[in-house]
């Protein structure tokens, strides 16, 4: 009986010993071995990002660009990327390539800028603008909301979609250059209108920041004012009064 006490006790204790680290030297070097966080690269730890004081800052918006306030919750500004894939494969041609925030800004730039167009077109059309000597269909487009449709039955968007397609193609080649390393441009630079820019750097970084800001206000702008069209109100100022 005392035997079969024994063996019951070491069989017991054999799988508690199961449940045990080997060693705690076994288990720190597996963790040691773990690969290094992505998070680690992407924000400064001992900073606190200026817009969202209880979140670090992303590390790419260190307040160098105009209007940057340190506004990244999700810190997608500093993902380590190579954009320069989505204009030419990578096995063409090995290139410096494009960071994620150059690209980011080149694309805000674009669209804030596209944006601006958008609103002042469309809330001059809606007052009774209209292009002079145009003629038929335009004169007799209601508002900005129906224009679409009728221009697409018309043929004339299919012209704006090449000419579109066209200055894409451009500011494309112009990111190809940039990601081979050929020219130093600054995202969203096309040189148009340049020389009227002050010489004062301060001031220009002024207007830049102003452009942004714009732009920013713009695409909210153009967004809520087409979603209040498509709910029904049509005319200016895109509510009931």
């Amino acid at each position: 009986m005392k035997s079969f006490a024994a063996a019951l006790v070491a069989s017991m204790a054999g799988s508690a010993l199961a449940f045990v680290p080997s060693s705690s030297k076994q288990v720190c070097t597996e963790l040691n071995e773990m690969p290094p966080r992505l998070w680690n690269d992407m924000v400064e730890k001992t900073e606190r990002s200026a817009s969202v004081p209880y979140l670090p800052r992303a590390k790419a918006l260190d307040g160098s660009l105009p209007a940057d306030y340190g506004f990244d919750p999700f810190f997608l500004s500093s993902i380590p990327k190579n954009f320069a894939g989505f204009l030419q494969p990578p096995s063409w041609e090995e290139t410096k390539g494009i960071d994620t925030i150059y690209w980011m800004r080149e694309s805000e730039l674009k669209h804030g800028r596209i944006a601006m167009m958008a609103v002042s077109g469309w809330i001059a059309v809606d007052l009774g603008a209209r292009f002079p000597l145009a003629g038929e269909p335009f004169d007799s487009v209601p508002n900005s909301y129906q224009a679409h449709d009728i221009l697409v039955e018309q043929g004339s968007m299919g012209v704006l979609l090449l000419a579109c397609g066209f200055i894409e193609v451009c500011s494309g080649a112009a990111l190809v250059q940039v990601s081979k390393g050929e020219i130093d441009r600054e995202a969203g630079f096309f040189a148009f209108g340049s020389k009227l820019l002050p010489k004062d750097e301060a001031a220009v970084f002024d207007i830049k920041t102003k452009e942004i800001n714009n732009g920013r206000l713009a695409m909210l702008a153009f967004g809520g004012i087409a979603t209040q069209t498509a709910l029904g109100y049509e005319d200016f100022p895109y509510w009931s009064m």
